[in-house]
């Protein structure tokens, strides 16, 4: 088994099967990325379930839509209503236009054309596309957010830069070696990695004794260190 693999089954034994979005299909989890700006999960799924009980998670659906009915579901997501309405309109005017109302046929493309069709939506760059491919099944490595990143780059894998693009692609080409082949195995490390980050492994001020894989970790290893450098001995 590679480090990789032993370190996502501890992960795993943590925290449980990962959490999956209630987003189903490429057309609902473009949405999902749309629901809301700079706020927590829970928000996210507030807004997503508002439009799936008020207006329908269909691409003729929200087209048919009035803003008296979207405009209250945007403010619950955030800053800039008005501009996610814009969005949600279209997300649905592309899948209309483009892919006769059903993005779910991009599932048939080669991998590297359903990537393209999926970054044409607002927000949908290159890991968001390669994010929902996997959550639909659809694997060519392992897509990371930002506190999937962090938490390898704390791991050892990669290296932190200032360009976030390279330290991006610095993790991807230090873990591809060891990532399996399978999308469902795919699926629950880039989930499990995304929760350990938002949980433990934070941003500022991990909690790295509490950290499941701290033994894994040279940044774990570094703080302690210092930590016991820094009380006064007796």
């Amino acid at each position: 088994m590679s480090r990789f693999a032993q370190i996502v089954t501890h992960l795993k034994r943590h925290y449980g099967a990962p959490a999956v979005p209630p987003a189903k299909g490429p057309f609902e989890l473009v949405l999902w990325e749309n629901a809301c700006y700079l706020l927590p999960d829970e928000r996210r799924l507030e807004v997503f379930e508002a439009l799936r009980r008020e207006v329908g998670l269909t691409a003729a659906d929200l087209n048919a839509a009035s803003d008296e009915v979207l405009l209250p579901l945007a403010k619950r997501g955030g800053m800039r209503p008005e501009t996610r309405v814009f969005r949600w309109r279209e997300i649905a005017r592309i899948t209309l236009n483009q892919f006769d109302g059903d993005l779910d046929s991009i599932l048939k493309l080669p991998y590297a054309a359903a990537k393209k069709a999926l970054k044409q939506f607002p927000n949908i760059g290159d890991p968001g596309a390669e994010k929902i491919l996997l959550l639909c099944g659809v694997a060519n490595g392992l897509p990371l957010e930002s506190n999937g990143l962090r938490v390898l780059v704390r791991l050892g894998w990669g290296r932190l830069q200032k360009d976030y693009g390279k330290t991006y692609r610095s993790v991807q080409d230090a873990i591809k070696p060891e990532l399996p082949a399978k999308a469902e195995a795919l699926k629950d490390a880039h989930l499990l990695l995304r929760t350990h980050g938002k949980e433990l492994c934070k941003d500022k001020g991990p909690l790295c004794h509490q950290c499941p894989v701290s033994a894994e970790c040279s940044y774990a290893q570094t703080t302690a260190a210092s930590f016991m450098r820094a009380v006064p001995q007796r």
